[in-house]
């Protein structure tokens, strides 16, 4: 045999047969999938699984230490931590849909279920083809969802902040923040952050379709993806320079096409075509009030005893909450960072102009401004870190174990 075919002929270890078949095709998409991936990232998605299992193991405990019935001998489901609150109207939409049996708001007693947007119990419905189990399928949504906002959370950070450490550390203070519970359950924090998230990152490269794509499908999961739209729009403004550089601005409208077909399937259905809104109304007191009334309104709920003592305390959680949006917003606006500024003003208008103040708190897991700021907080004085982990880690167990135990979490 000439030289020259030696030479080219591959060894037989690497030539395909029965003992050695060639890798599968999702096998190599895995690898590929880990090969873009460098060591930063690894290392946010380790402390990101360190924290998964923390939270498995707080709800392994409060199926014994908070049964539903204090008599009981035996413990709840495996599961059943993770079934409370906004999880029963996800799984009703992906099981029964909006209106089944031609039910809707016109009926007594009705659920309000129009107020959730679709993108989350429809991929719930999708997963639930593979995932038998209802409550495991929206689990692994937000377990996958998660894994990807960090990663953009980290990779947002570093475009911002020195050193190799600065994405861990957002994603630290992310992950360690008192509501980051809800990015563990069957909830729409995770899924809308895994699109929003990388929608930014995107935007700060100039990749304008893609941002657009991303923040439309962030828009199916929750209306603050509007917010995002309206964040990325004054960045592209602010950006462009040259002629050039407007001809992607038609993609800035793609996020608005979902919030539109989702008002036009309600108004097929009940003739309202902001039926969602009317929905929070009737079930969330979220009547138009002026932030200032709502500051009142949620004061007498958390300090004039008019609540019990577990609600009253998440009230005064959502009057913090509201005075940290405030705070970040003055610092955005001080360093210029209008983009960032407009979506912090924005979800703030939202959240302060219902009756009382609610769900801010949990509102704070999507300002990414927030956790990137405290990064850079923390490089130039190392005792941030310390100080925020050690008041952030009790309350962080606390509403934990309020939420899986089945009280009102915010």
């Amino acid at each position: 045999m000439p030289s020259s075919e030696l030479r080219h002929r591959p060894p037989e270890s690497a030539r395909p047969s029965a003992q050695h078949p060639p890798p599968r095709p999702r096998i190599a998409l895995a690898g590929r999938l880990a090969a873009r991936l460098d060591p930063a990232d690894r290392a946010v998605l380790g402390l990101y699984l360190l924290t998964r299992i923390s939270i498995w193991v707080t709800a392994y405990g409060v199926r014994y230490l908070f049964p539903g019935d204090a008599d009981s001998h035996r413990a709840t489901s495996l599961l059943a931590p993770f079934q409370q609150w906004d999880w029963e109207h996800y799984l009703h939409i992906a099981r029964d849909g909006y209106f089944p049996a031609r039910t809707g708001p016109w009926l007594p007693g009705w659920d309000n279920r129009e107020a959730f947007f679709p993108g989350f119990p429809f991929l719930l419905r999708a997963v639930h083809t593979v995932v038998p189990d209802w409550t495991a399928a929206g689990l692994l949504i937000s377990l996958v969802a998660g894994a990807v906002a960090v990663l953009a959370l980290a990779r947002i950070a570093r475009l911002h902040l020195p050193g190799t450490d600065a994405g861990r550390r957002a994603v630290l203070f992310f992950l360690l923040s008192p509501c980051a519970i809800f990015l563990a359950v069957g909830y729409t924090e995770a899924l809308f952050l895994a699109f929003g998230l990388p929608a930014w990152l995107a935007a700060q490269r100039y990749k304008w379709a893609l941002a657009a794509t991303l923040t439309a499908l962030a828009t199916t999961v929750r209306v603050s993806g509007l917010f995002v739209a309206a964040a990325i729009a004054v960045h592209f403004l602010v950006t462009a320079r040259a002629r050039a550089h407007w001809r992607p601005l038609p993609w800035l409208a793609l996020p608005a096409v979902p919030a539109a077909l989702y008002s036009w399937y309600l108004h097929a259905h009940t003739g309202d075509w902001m039926a969602w809104k009317h929905a929070q109304e009737r079930g969330w007191y979220r009547t138009f009030h002026t932030p200032w009334d709502a500051w009142a309104n949620t004061w007498r709920a958390a300090f004039e005893g008019s609540q019990a003592t577990g609600y009253a305390i998440m009230f005064r959680a959502e009057l913090l909450a509201a005075l940290v949006g405030l705070l970040l917003l003055v610092v955005l606006l001080r360093r210029r960072r209008w983009a960032e500024a407009v979506y912090i003003a924005v979800s703030m208008w939202a959240l302060t102009t219902s009756y009382w103040f609610m769900s801010i708190p949990r509102a704070t897991l999507l300002w990414w401004p927030l956790w990137i700021g405290l990064a850079a907080w923390s490089l130039r004085r190392p005792q941030v870190k310390a100080v925020y982990l050690c008041l952030a880690a009790p309350l962080t167990t606390v509403v934990a174990v309020t939420f899986l135990s089945g009280r009102w979490a915010g």
